[in-house]
């Protein structure tokens, strides 16, 4: 399950916007991608989007946040068609931008291209 189809391309999409690889990060997703981010920290709230460009548009914005270097895959488990992945991050969501750990866990659809069609991700930042 480790190296399913899924799970490969979870991976390589997680490479690819953590190297901010626009190009790899945006070919990996299917035209009408749906993606919903959501938290239960109030402060950072979640969002549900649908299409490559509003896609894009926050991952660029988002990634530009995380210290280079710092992405973790912690799991990975999946199917022909969807997957589960976890990981660790460090982001600038602290107190004045300051660098923070966020854990997240992100669950793939794939189309029947192989593609990103659904993006479900749950995040938690953490204080220290």
């Amino acid at each position: 399950m480790q190296d399913s189809p899924a799970v490969t391309t979870a991976l390589a999409h997680i490479e690819a916007w953590s190297r901010q690889d626009w190009d790899t990060t945006r070919a990996l997703l299917a035209p009408e991608v749906h993606a919903l981010v959501t938290t239960t920290q109030a402060k950072f709230g979640g969002s549900e989007f649908t299409g490559v460009d509003e896609y894009m548009a926050r991952k660029i914005k988002a990634a530009r946040l995380i210290e280079p270097g710092s992405v973790q895959v912690i799991s990975a488990l999946g199917d022909d068609s969807s997957s589960l992945v976890t990981l660790t991050m460090r982001i600038g969501l602290g107190p004045d931008g300051s660098m923070v750990p966020m854990a997240r866990a992100c669950v793939y659809m794939l189309d029947e291209n192989g593609k990103i069609a659904q993006e479900r991700d749950v995040f938690v930042v953490l204080s220290s």
